[in-house]
């Protein structure tokens, strides 16, 4: 199969809302085919839609799904030159199922899930996923009207214990206990409301000696807390077990990841699916050196893929 040259650039030349990750293997994995339809159930700023729609032309679908409003509208300006040819979505592809009975669409050729947070959420300090600028700690990825609990919601209200476990669960964290505690005692004094101060709190819980290296300190904690506020591992696997029962016979589920919790949801449940779908990826498709020079926050992903029987 003919791969498509990657574009790196946004719409009419604007900085894109995501540099989407091994732009080429996932036309490579999903192998679109004119008149084939196909679901990117992280559509973020429609990178991945295009190259589709790119290789296969304007007959094949894309339905682009994505529960932040502001990845909708990106993906929406970049595939305008395909009308006709995308349906986009505004929710969440722990739902698949439902979406695509009410797009009356029973089965797809081939389903994307690009997982983690896009470079555009990461860069709005307004949505509070960075631990390297300031602003509300915020980290839902539905800001809709009636958006569900925040960060700063979980770490107001938890329990110490209930904090150290998301802490060591999600951000697989080695002072997860030291940290919800200190930030127990913190928030006793005023709320922590924003992501500095949450910074500052972990900076404080972890010796200083633990901080001289690796990762920045507060990483992993943000890694957790975003991804118990928005159930993303939960949702990975009820969107994956419904991509299973959506795809026909021949079509394929590709799937990136960015982190280890994320791979092992993917990597078992292909090998609990393996009476109804076969595993592509003998090991896990990594982006090329050229790749992470260019866009180093692709240095974590992962590619798995399965073909539906």
């Amino acid at each position: 199969m003919k791969m498509v040259s990657a574009t790196r650039g946004g719409v009419d030349g604007r900085k894109p809302y995501h540099v989407p990750v091994m732009r080429d293997e996932v036309v490579w994995m999903l192998r679109p085919r004119p008149g084939g339809t196909y679901v990117d159930c992280t559509v973020g700023g429609g990178g991945h839609a295009e190259a589709l729609l790119e290789h296969a032309g304007p007959s094949v679908l894309v339905i682009g799904i994505d529960r932040d409003p502001d990845a909708i509208e990106s993906a929406r300006a970049r595939l305008a030159r395909y009308p006709g040819s995308f349906r986009l979505v505004r929710g969440n592809f722990a739902d698949l199922s439902r979406i695509l009975r009410d797009l009356g669409t029973e089965q797809v050729d081939g389903v994307l899930f690009d997982l983690g947070v896009s470079s555009h959420q990461f860069d709005d300090r307004r949505r509070g996923f960075s631990y390297m600028a300031e602003g509300p700690l915020d980290m839902r990825m539905d800001m809709g009207a009636e958006p569900g609990p925040s960060a700063a919601d979980l770490v107001n209200t938890l329990s110490a214990e209930e904090l150290s476990r998301i802490l060591r669960d999600y951000g697989e964290e080695q002072w997860a206990s030291r940290i919800a505690r200190f930030i127990v005692e913190r928030r006793e004094r005023r709320p922590i409301t924003t992501t500095s101060e949450l910074v500052d709190v972990v900076k404080q819980a972890i010796p200083a000696s633990a901080r001289r290296s690796g990762p920045h300190p507060a990483k992993r904690t943000f890694q957790a807390l975003r991804i118990a506020v928005n159930d993303e591992l939960g949702s990975l696997a009820r969107g994956l077990e419904q991509a299973v029962e959506s795809v026909r016979p021949g079509g394929r589920i590709v799937a990136i990841t960015f982190h280890s919790l994320e791979d092992r949801v993917v990597k078992r449940k292909f090998a609990e699916e393996r009476r109804r779908v076969r595993t592509v990826t003998a090991r896990p498709v990594v982006p090329s050196d050229e790749e992470v020079l260019a866009n180093p926050r692709s240095r974590s992903a992962k590619l798995r893929a399965a073909e539906r029987f």
